[in-house]
């Protein structure tokens, strides 16, 4: 019999579930209808689809591993299915987050204005080369999350030892001390990704400068596309590098829980922000992004008139 807050949780991550699975459907369908009809794929939009697809599966494993977290604790803690899960989660989560750096640096490429030769070669290769590049993506998320998976699964065995320990203290050694080094060593893995979205932000506001300096000295009083188009890219370097921030603190905050007085509030707590990452950060890339925000209000605008004959 679950209490009323396990009710309550049940009921936020389902929700939760629900809106990220439609949020990002929502990008890889328009995407990909957008591919039928021209026959071709943008760069940016080959990115998007990609980063959809690999959400929907972090966010369902996510909710998978929350509800057996914290409905099923027992189960999960002396069951193999958290290494399973944890691989899972590895995986499609580095996937992502190398899919949103790889988006974050395509559009500091083709917004940002430098005259360095680096960054003019780069802005002439990224479309050529960007297939690749989220293969490469994949090759390093792979590896990572198979030897991730591969040492939880030899230091299954603590769970085992823990059950025949009676010393309090001597059981959290066993139980705990093995556990940090897959997990710590994957959150700080994601330190790289993370530094070349935050230079690729301090870059595109670096751009942003000196572009407003100059139209500063040749006002026109007309619409600066540039400029808008430098606002948007920074709203969604930004709103990455916050989600991704409170992501690994709560990740973090789960992983030493067993420390806190209200354990299973903090992990639900902790759950429900979590998905927030993968949930919130493509509800701004559709807002923000031109044809995905421009398709959603055709969709509402054919309802309408659906609803009105």
């Amino acid at each position: 019999m679950f209490y009323t807050e396990e009710n309550i949780f049940v009921i936020i991550i389902i929700g939760e579930f629900i809106i990220g699975m439609l949020g990002n459907g929502y990008i890889g369908l328009v995407n990909w209808i957008d591919w039928i009809k021209k026959k071709k794929i943008s760069s940016i939009d080959f990115i998007l689809t990609n980063l959809a697809i690999s959400r929907i599966c972090l966010i369902g494993v996510m909710v998978l591993n929350g509800i057996i977290m914290v409905l099923y604790s027992d189960v999960y803690a002396t069951n193999k299915l958290i290494v399973i899960i944890y691989t899972f989660w590895t995986f499609f989560n580095y996937l992502s987050i190398w899919f949103s750096t790889c988006l974050n640096v395509f559009y500091f490429l083709k917004i940002a204005s430098f005259s360095h030769p680096l960054f003019l070669w780069l802005k002439w290769r990224i479309d050529r080369v960007v297939h690749w590049i989220l293969l490469g993506c994949f090759a390093i998320s792979l590896p990572v999350s198979l030897m991730t998976g591969l040492e939880l699964s030899h230091d299954y065995r603590f769970y085992k030892i823990a059950q025949h320990k009676r010393n309090i203290t001597e059981m959290f050694h066993v139980s705990r001390i093995q556990y940090f080094d897959p997990v710590t060593l994957s959150h700080l893995l994601t330190v790289v990704p993370f530094a070349v979205s935050l230079i690729s932000f301090l870059l595109l506001v670096r751009s942003l400068w000196r572009h407003t300096k100059q139209m500063k000295l040749h006002a026109t009083g007309c619409r600066d596309p540039s400029r808008q188009a430098h606002v948007r890219a920074i709203k969604i370097v930004t709103s990455f590098l916050v989600f991704l921030f409170l992501y690994y603190v709560f990740s973090l905050v789960v992983t030493f829980s067993y420390l806190m007085t209200e354990h299973k509030l903090v992990v639900m707590f902790s759950e429900i922000v979590l998905i927030l990452y993968p949930l919130g950060h493509s509800l701004i890339l559709i807002i923000i992004n031109n044809k995905l925000r421009q398709a959603f209000v055709r969709m509402l605008m054919c309802r309408k008139i659906a609803c009105m004959i």
